[in-house]
């Protein structure tokens, strides 16, 4: 049946002539990228994520919170772009208006070739001043491909913004915040244009990225989901494929354009 089922989006994917991806946490884990919640070790293991992850935790306690993010940015520098990443890129190569949504923070994506991925939930590697969107900060946090800090992190003062002197935050989006305006109508309007979507490596739960498959179905496109577990969005999937994005999608690009007779 599997086979049965990955012969059937190689079809679809094979032919389609817009598609999106959504990504989720579960492809970066695959390249050893914990979740912000999982792996703290050292300095971080007492400190409970979620509270860290605020604009009021920022601001009571910045070289706290800056630490953190310098040390899961120094965690996410040392790891490298899985299989399921390059079938994306490749996915991006062969279908011209294809774009790549990902609720991840980090730059995976990028570095296995995917260009302009929406970051739905901003970035680690974006940092931005806190008085002014339109002061985006230049990132210095590593040299010569070395840690910033130490392995168990530590306190770090953030940077002060070359325009206004404020000080420069993470480019993430915290609990409290809404996400990014530009990203998401970018992505909806994808989503509604889209022949297909691939939803890969997310539980589906979180909201609102988990209305843009959705989205794509009440328009028409067909759903196809990768994971390794049955997530909420199911019922919405016109195929749902059991495995894990490093996995699966290279066998589906593979047989996608073996499917049309491409070479």
């Amino acid at each position: 049946m599997e086979g049965v089922l990955l012969r059937r989006a190689a079809q679809l994917l094979g032919s389609a002539r817009r598609v999106v991806v959504l990504t989720g946490a579960g492809i970066s884990a695959e390249s050893g990228v914990p979740t912000f919640r999982d792996g703290l070790t050292g300095l971080w293991a007492r400190f409970d994520a979620q509270r860290l992850a605020t604009a009021e935790a920022f601001h009571a306690d910045p070289d706290l919170v800056w630490g953190w993010c310098e040390w899961r940015r120094a965690r996410v520098s040392r790891a490298e772009p899985n299989p399921g990443h390059l079938a994306i890129a490749t996915i991006q190569t062969r279908v011209l208006g294809s774009t790549v949504i990902t609720q991840n923070v980090d730059d995976l994506h990028e570095r296995a070739g995917t260009r302009a991925p929406i970051h739905l939930h901003g970035s680690l590697f974006a940092p931005r001043c806190v008085a002014a969107a339109a002061h985006p900060a230049t990132f210095e946090g590593t040299s010569d491909g070395e840690p910033a800090q130490p392995h168990e992190g530590r306190r770090i003062p953030p940077p002060r913004c070359a325009s206004c002197a404020a000080l420069v935050r993470p480019g993430v989006v915290w609990f409290g915040e809404p996400l990014p305006e530009a990203a998401l109508t970018a992505a909806v309007e994808a989503a509604v244009a889209c022949d297909v979507l691939l939803t890969v490596g997310t539980s589906g739960v979180v909201h609102p990225a988990a209305e843009i498959p959705r989205v794509a179905a009440r328009s028409g496109a067909a759903v196809i989901q990768v994971n390794p577990q049955p997530t909420p969005l199911d019922q919405v999937c016109a195929i749902n494929l059991r495995g894990t994005a490093a996995h699966v999608l290279p066998a589906l690009v593979a047989a996608a354009w073996e499917e049309t007779g491409e070479e």
